[in-house]
Order: structure tokens, then sequence, then C-alpha cells
């Protein structure tokens, strides 16, 4: 098995759900691969999206690219629906002026098949999210 970055569309991973939309920054905006695109809310907080990778996972290192966020906490789920998520982890972030927020998450117990990012609270009325990278190892498929 190799480690990968699990969170590409080009992977089979899709963004399921976000609660907010922008025909210009939709939410697939996010595992693109790219951080020059992204994903804006639309104001009010708290905002979220659901990432599904279509197979159980092995997460070592997640890396978010954002601008604007506060605080983030993030939830998991083994099931084969996006359904019992429970908290992972929990941030505050530190704005930085005029460049991209980079925060990285190392872990050891982390399997899921579903990821759920609350943006809790923001340093605007706006925040966007560029990029999601995650490394780690495809565990199995979803039966």
């Amino acid at each position: 098995m190799r480690v990968v970055d699990l969170c590409l569309a080009s992977e089979g991973t899709e963004v399921i759900l976000a609660t907010s939309s922008d025909e210009k920054y939709p939410p697939e905006n996010i595992i693109d691969g790219n951080s020059t695109t992204f994903w804006t809310t639309t104001g009010m907080f708290p905002q979220e999206f659901v990432i599904c990778f279509h197979k159980h996972v092995k997460i070592e290192r997640l890396s978010l690219q954002c601008y604007f966020v506060k605080s983030i906490r993030i939830e998991k789920s083994n099931a084969k629906e996006p359904v019992d998520f429970e908290r992972w982890v929990e941030r505050d972030l530190v704005h930085t002026e005029g460049q991209l927020q980079i925060e990285e998450f190392m872990f050891r117990d982390g399997y899921a098949t579903h990821l759920r990012f609350i943006i809790k609270s923001a340093f605007d009325h706006f925040v966007s999210v560029h990029k999601v990278t995650i490394e780690g190892l495809s565990v199995s498929s979803l039966t």
C-alpha cells in the first residue's frame, strides 16, 4: 500500500454536502488539487462541508488551506453513509493577513469513510477553503 493524497476528485473523493454555494466558487474546488481555486461561504456561521472517500481510508496527515477561518472542528465517520460522526479534532486558527492559513494535523487513529469540516467562526463575514490534502492509505472498499 502506498501513501497518496486521498482528498482528490481524481481519487474518487467527493464533496457531498456544503452549507453554502456560489456557482463561481463551488465546493468541488476544495478537492481539485489546485490552491488557486476555492469554495467560499456565503456568510453566517457555522458553515460546513462533508467529504466522502467512497472507501475506508487511514489518514496520517491532513493539511487545510483556507482564509479567514477562526475556529474549525473536524469530525469523522466510519459508516457507509454520512452518519454517526464523532468529534475528532478542534482548533483555533491564527489569521495571516494577505496569505493563506495552512493548518497541519497529524493522526494515528485516522480511520474514516467521511469527514465533516465545521467552520465554527471566522475573522470576517466570509471564508474560503482552497484545498484539503490528506495523506494516507486506502484500507478497503465499502461493501
